[in-house]
């Protein structure tokens, strides 16, 4: 395979800051230009700033397999 049969990295924007980086193996981030920008992210999931819509589940709902049984 020579150089113009392989896919060309495509350049993307971080998801963090908004920088251009590489999406390719050679950026060990990816999507993320850096690893500061990662952690940010990682940072916002564990602080429940990102959320994914749905509803919340009720109570009752999650205990209904806990029941004691006699």
């Amino acid at each position: 395979m020579d150089s113009a049969d392989r896919p060309r990295a495509r350049e993307v924007n971080c998801p963090a800051c908004g920088e251009a980086c590489l999406f390719s193996p050679t950026n060990r981030w990816r999507p993320f230009c850096s690893e500061r920008c990662k952690k940010i992210d990682l940072g916002a999931w564990a602080s429940d700033r990102y959320r994914i819509a749905g509803s919340d589940a009720s109570p009752t709902d999650s205990n209904d397999d806990q029941s004691p049984r006699h």
